[in-house]
């Protein structure tokens, strides 16, 4: 099928999404096309709004309205540990638990080889300089434990164990709910290796 030239275009800008195939941007805009004009004015201004009034944080690089950041602002914070996540999609899972108090770096992503993403490409130097300059007891590595967090976890550990300060990292296993018998074995790993008592 020939879509109109603006339809077409609408549909390319959507394929631009990660994971959205050519049926799925399709989908979305023929979704688009049947919303009213007032709602799809709304969407686009608050696209606007959200790419002009959003920047990133200069200590944590976490994307928030002002820099620094209300958490790198805040009096409240634990100001001696950091928790490092590699998006700020991490960190604000771990913001909705309200078990963490300190403060958060974020890498803005993965050292990765395979993708063409080197240490050099991530936020490491800026994590060793805060290290360098803040009075800083712990450091939380709350990366994936898929293999470019494996990877990103131990070139950190390596860089950090010189300055002295305690390295940890979040616990893996079992999510609740879950049967122990379709679990893989390296979440059953992560599971016995975190195990607390009770």
């Amino acid at each position: 099928m020939i879509y109109p030239k603006a339809v077409a275009a609408l549909i390319e800008q959507f394929q631009k999404f990660p994971s959205v195939g050519p049926k799925s941007a399709q989908r979305m805009a023929f979704y688009l096309l049947r919303m009213p004009l007032s709602e799809v004015q709304k969407l686009a201004q608050s696209i606007i709004e959200a790419k002009q009034n959003t920047r990133t944080c200069e200590i944590c690089f976490n994307l928030s309205s002002t820099s620094p950041c209300e958490i790198c602002q805040s009096t409240r914070r634990d100001k001696s540990t950091i928790c490092v996540v590699a998006e700020t999609k991490d960190l604000i899972a771990i913001e909705k638990t309200n078990e963490y108090n300190g403060l958060y770096h974020v890498l803005q992503g993965l050292i990765s080889p395979m993708d063409g993403i080197g240490a050099d490409d991530i936020r490491i130097k800026e994590l060793l300089t805060r290290l360098t300059d803040e009075n800083v007891k712990e450091v939380i590595l709350a990366l994936s434990p898929s293999v470019e967090g494996e990877a990103t976890s131990l070139y950190l550990s390596k860089l950090i164990k010189p300055f002295g300060i305690k390295i940890s990292r979040i616990a893996f296993g079992l999510p609740v709910g879950a049967d122990l018998e379709y679990a893989d074995e390296i979440t059953i790993a992560r599971a016995i290796e975190g195990r607390r008592e009770i």
